[in-house]
């Protein structure tokens, strides 16, 4: 052989990214393609994991995909076991197959590498949604992709794009809450930051610090019939398209360059299996260009559970032809079904090209071809990248503004010399302080606990006695005791680690079916005796709700003097909430979702559809009447707004949209309302105020919102301070999408509310 052969078209740097493509493709066997398409899941703990079975899947079924984090059971991945099977694997398939394909590694690192010990654990997804803070959430996900980069992973499963409309659902917690518009703004900053700023014609950052960015979970998971996970999703084709799909748009917008496809069927169609959706809705309609990769079992399910296909071949066909190109965790057997409907001639090897086309790009483009032996990871930069100072810093910031004072009577914040005890469930729990998509064990995490965290807060003494677990009484006449000691009581409550329908047990260390359900959303009994009990001492109590969910709390509501809630706050929560209770933090955070009364009362969101009342308004029980409405939030400041306005700035001159203007009922949709209100400080405290805009249309061809949100602006001013806030809304957040129509703006008067205050415009 001759070493000076130019090598192939492929292999050459150099080359045009699509002559490397084309060059590999044409290279290809068929059971080579169907390998490429097709993922697998790969244990890190190598005492229950044997990485030489994925290596065999490699050689035998040429597989293109591994996640190779995570679910190696309860114990956290260490970064030293993630780096030697990245580097092994990818080793392997560079230097043991045919072709030499790299492999391409994906992880669900939803809140941070939660699942590699030492990482930086950030808020889970409704936690970081209170904050609404599109910068910092970009800063957040910016500091996940470098640590993912760090231990060799390509791909992350995130952001969950879902709107969250039922709190019943045990995967709410990683939402960014109920309305379309802030889910939109917090899913694009998340897509922002995994990805740099934004890919080129290869639809992968080029940024080495940067991962694939996947929004999930397309086109509607999150009002699942009876909150039961991957349970229908059986809406309008109205409410599908202006409340699910929106926020998917903002993130397309964004450059996001994968797609999830959800669990669920809507309108009797499996999402995994509907080209009506993957391919006529998300790529000839929305314009999306890069990969859709299955949810774990998506096309397993064709058959299994929906039963729109008649066998696992018959599902993979279906998949196949509706859109999806990578099967996540589709394992050998769906690469042999690959193989085998072309050679029957019942897929199209045009339609299997089309898939490999895309992951070869995304390859490419992230220059996995191009790596030296010495680039593919190193274990020393991962061990120093991984809970970086830096990093937990901006966790700790993160935490820091996602906590939400629901009630305050002057209790708060502490002074700093109070004795203070210390109790509940989750006082001293890093697992449950995480909550779901992390390890379920503390062995090897970063952070203090709120117990630690409060002890370090005062200068007084901490007494701490948990009371109960989750759902049973743990000696609660020794936390009574303790507390009635001391001159405040600050009680951790709520919900524990859990994922999907409040499980598995194997991780969670709570049988299936005990506290937390989908069928209460209040806390259990042995929580709401503690509270009782420790109030009767007559020692002022502070509850903190950390959990995935907004919970019933109506009782703590009518007695309990302070109530924060901190959501599943992650490694740096604790400090979070300890700051915050004696005042070095100021309580920012809004919540991203409504508190219910009751569980009858849903669903409730605060952009329900108008509707008559045909006993009469008088004697019609308020539609939206939460415990703690959308948006709420206390802060130790005290703010006061001012002077509302709201302006239109005209189409730009020769737009479409100007063309259109006064044509029937539409509206230019380039505009821009500018809304401006003064927002002054009238407290003796800094802090900081989310100005939040909503409009409703006062006539429209179609019933539209009571309100809906459709701008924000945080401020942080001095005590004193006036500043006068602008949010700029485009036109074309005013609109809605109309059945049979598209997307319309439509003429009239629109009224817009801050803050109680409210203003028209002719738009």
């Amino acid at each position: 052989m001759d070493d000076r052969a130019e090598p192939p078209a492929y292999r050459r740097e150099s080359a045009p990214t699509d002559e490397r493509i084309d060059d590999l493709l044409g290279r290809m066997t068929l059971p080579e393609k169907a390998g490429q398409v097709t993922g697998t899941w790969a244990g890190t703990l190598r005492e229950t994991h044997d990485l030489d079975d994925v290596k065999a899947a490699i050689d035998d079924r040429h597989l293109g995909f591994a996640a190779p984090f995570g679910w190696g059971g309860a114990l956290a991945t260490t970064p030293e076991d993630a780096v030697a099977a990245v580097e092994e694997l990818q080793t392997y398939a560079r230097e043991e197959t045919r072709l030499g394909v790299p492999l391409l590694f994906s992880v669900d690192a939803v809140h941070g590498h939660a699942y590699v010990s030492g990482a930086t654990v950030f808020p889970n997804g409704l936690g970081a949604a209170a904050t609404w803070d599109p910068e910092g959430i970009e800063a957040a996900a910016a500091v996940t992709a470098r640590e993912v980069r760090a231990t060799g992973a390509h791909q992350n499963y995130g952001p969950t794009v879902d709107v969250g409309r039922d709190p019943r659902w045990g995967r709410v917690f990683e939402t960014f809450g109920e309305s379309p518009h802030l889910v939109g703004e917090l899913a694009a900053a998340k897509v922002r930051g995994y990805q740099g700023e934004g890919p080129g014609d290869s639809a992968a950052p080029s940024d080495p610090d940067r991962v694939v960015a996947t929004a999930k979970h397309f086109p509607a998971y999150g009002e699942p019939e009876r909150g039961e996970d991957a349970s229908p999703v059986d809406v309008s084709e109205y409410k599908l398209r202006n409340t699910f799909v929106r926020p998917f748009e903002r993130a397309l917008d964004a450059g996001v360059a994968s797609v999830m496809p959800s669990y669920n069927s809507i309108d009797g169609e499996p999402s995994h299996g509907s080209a009506a959706f993957l391919d006529r809705l998300l790529r000839e309609e929305l314009g999306f260009e890069g990969h859709v990769v299955s949810d774990w079992n998506g096309i397993r399910h064709l058959h299994e559970d929906h039963r729109t296909a008649a066998d696992h071949a018959d599902g993979v066909r279906q998949a196949r032809e509706a859109g999806v190109d990578v099967a996540s965790v589709g394992h050998a057997p769906h690469a042999d079904r690959v193989v085998e409907l072309v050679e029957a001639g019942d897929l199209d090897e045009a339609t299997l090209d089309r898939a490999v086309r895309r992951v070869l790009r995304l390859k490419f483009g992230l220059g996995l071809f191009d790596e030296g032996p010495d680039e593919i990871v190193d274990e020393d930069e991962a061990a120093e990248t991984l809970g970086a100072p830096a990093h937990r810093e901006r966790a700790r910031e993160t935490a820091r503004d996602s906590m939400t004072l629901l009630e305050n009577d002057g209790l708060l914040p502490l002074a700093g010399d109070e004795d203070v005890f210390v109790g509940g469930p989750n006082a001293d729990d890093l697992v449950d302080q995480l909550g779901g998509w992390s390890v379920a064990r503390d062995e090897g995490l970063p952070g203090k606990t709120i117990r630690e965290a409060v002890a370090d807060a005062t200068a007084g003494e901490v007494t701490y006695a948990p009371g109960t677990t989750l759902d049973e009484a743990a000696d609660v006449d020794a936390a009574v005791e303790a507390a009635r000691e001391a001159d405040v009581a600050v009680l951790a409550l709520g919900e524990g680690w859990y994922i999907h329908e409040f499980g598995p047990e194997a991780q969670a260390g709570t049988e299936t079916g005990n506290w937390p359900t989908r069928g209460d959303l209040r806390l259990p009994e042995a929580q709401r005796e503690l509270v009782r009990r420790v109030h009767e001492t007559g020692t002022p109590v502070v509850g903190v709700l950390v959990t995935g969910r907004p919970l019933i709390v109506d009782w703590m509501a009518e007695h309990v003097p302070a109530i924060l809630m901190a959501y599943f706050p992650g490694t740096e929560g604790g400090v979070a909430v300890a700051e915050t209770l004696f005042g070095e933090n100021d309580p920012s955070g809004r919540l991203p979702i409504s508190v219910p009364r009751d569980e009858g009362d849903l669903p409730q969101h605060h952009d329900a559809l108008a509707h008559p009342t045909p006993i009469g308004a008088d004697e019609h029980p308020d539609s939206y009447d939460p415990l703690f409405e959308f948006g709420h939030g206390l802060s130790y400041a005290d703010f006061e707004t001012a002077d509302l306005s709201a302006s239109v700035e005209p189409a730009t001159a020769g737009s479409p949209a100007s063309d259109d203007e006064g044509v029937g009922d539409a509206a230019p949709a380039d505009r821009t309302v500018r809304v401006s209100v003064a927002v002054s400080n009238v407290g003796d405290r800094a802090g900081t105020e989310t100005v939040q805009v909503y409009a409703r249309q006062r006539h429209a061809s179609r019933v539209r919102p009571v309100r809906s949100l459709v701008g924000f602006e945080r401020v942080t001013l001095d005590p004193g301070e006036t500043g006068r806030v602008e949010v700029s809304v485009p036109a074309e957040r005013l609109g809605f999408y109309k059945p049979r129509e598209g997307h319309v703006v439509e003429s009239g008067i629109y009224r817009i509310d801050v803050d109680g205050a409210s203003t028209t415009l002719d738009l």
